[in-house]
């Protein structure tokens, strides 16, 4: 499964292996994107533990389709 996880604050580009390869983008309203495949649910809430563990607030998560646009609910 795709997802797009928006946290607040820029992480560095460098961090992406410790989240799991998932590409990271800085935006220009000082948020960073998280984007791309997550293996599980298991995977998923170990990578939402990482930035609670690093301190880092989660703006949202969203799922997305393997084209990397939103999926409705």
């Amino acid at each position: 499964m795709q997802y797009e996880i928006r946290v607040t604050g820029h992480l560095d580009s460098h961090r992406e292996a410790w989240f799991d390869g998932l590409n990271i983008t800085s935006e220009p309203d000082g948020t960073t994107c998280l984007r791309g495949a997550i293996a599980d649910q298991a995977a998923l809430h170990g990578l939402l533990q990482k930035l609670r563990d690093l301190g880092i607030p989660l703006i949202s998560l969203t799922p997305t389709d393997t084209n990397n646009e939103r999926t409705q609910p």
